[in-house]
């Protein structure tokens, strides 16, 4: 097979991604012409970002599929000049980079790490953690994300509920789904993970209604989307102690900007979008196999359904 595809990404990536995407591809069989300077006529596949300045897909007539190169869709899925499959991100490194982030932020607020490191010389306060077998920990969002940290979580004995829109089944998780289904499991959540995607439907998800069934003094950690929180419900409740604190990792606008009271908020922590991130060492792998399924007629893998919006 002798495929054209096409890199639409910025000027940076092609210098990342150019010789790991040849390799994966030489590796699993497919003959490419790979470049950022195809005719749109000639083009395949398009292997995309987002920040691209590909905006408009109406003159790639003769493409099979886009493939993202983030984990999240919702820059581009609402796009209405794609009308081809759009396949999301998934490999182990975007996977692995969630769960430790999710899971060293949740250990470091429940072992209270902080307390102890800027602690003053001298300071002798030896109160003992609590122990994650007491501890209840709801993850919203269990699509490959959300089910890789509920596991990593309940591995280390944390009482996990997953909640997700359409019901699911994980061994060791409390898996919910619904409306009720998402009070009871904000009612059981002494830490709240958000791993949603972005549509209409979750925007706002954690409200002022939302926050007030939560725990008294519960925390959040949001690597999902920013948008999935109302920023200023999460500052009122971080302000009564209704919410006790909240590591953000993403926002309504990146960078967040230097006026933003999360900055100052003595209860929130920000991490710059960093929870987990897109390595071409391992997401090439991912690309290739859609290609070569593509050629083959196989069905493609991590393919958005566009009318759910992820």
């Amino acid at each position: 097979m002798n495929v054209n595809v096409l890199f639409a990404a910025t000027e940076n990536r092609w210098s990342e991604y150019e010789a790991p995407l040849r390799a994966a591809l030489a590796e699993i069989g497919v003959t490419a012409h790979v470049g950022t300077d195809i005719p749109p006529g000639d083009v395949d596949y398009i292997v995309y970002a987002p920040n691209s300045e590909l905006q408009d897909f109406t003159p790639y007539t003769r493409a099979k599929a886009v493939l993202n190169l983030w984990a999240g869709v919702e820059a581009i899925v609402g796009n209405p000049t794609l009308h081809i499959p759009l396949c999301r991100m998934v490999d182990p490194a975007l996977t692995q980079g969630m769960v430790e982030w999710v899971t060293g932020h949740i250990l470091r607020l429940h072992l209270g790490m902080d307390a102890h490191i800027g602690a003053a010389p001298g300071t002798w306060e030896p109160t003992a953690p609590p122990l994650a077998f007491d501890t209840r920990v709801t993850i919203l969002g269990l699509g490959e994300l959300g089910t890789a940290c509920a596991q990593a979580l309940s591995t280390l004995g944390f009482d996990v509920t997953g909640w997700s829109r359409s019901a699911k089944d994980i061994d060791g998780i409390t898996c919910l789904s619904g409306p009720e289904g998402l009070e009871e499991a904000l009612k059981r959540a002494d830490y709240c993970v958000l791993l949603l995607p972005k549509t209409a439907q979750t925007e706002n998800t954690l409200n002022a209604e939302t926050l007030a069934l939560m725990p008294k003094g519960a925390r959040i950690l949001n690597p999902g989307r920013g948008p999935l929180i109302d920023d200023d419900a999460l500052l009122a409740a971080l302000e009564t102690g209704q919410i006790g604190h909240a590591t953000l990792d993403t926002f309504r606008v990146e960078p967040l900007p230097r006026d933003h009271p999360f900055w100052t908020q003595p209860n929130v922590t920000v991490t710059p979008h960093v929870a987990s991130e897109t390595r071409a060492a391992y997401s090439c792998a991912t690309v290739a196999e859609n290609i070569r399924r593509g050629e083959a007629g196989e069905a493609f893998v991590h393919q958005v359904d566009k009318a759910a919006g992820y």
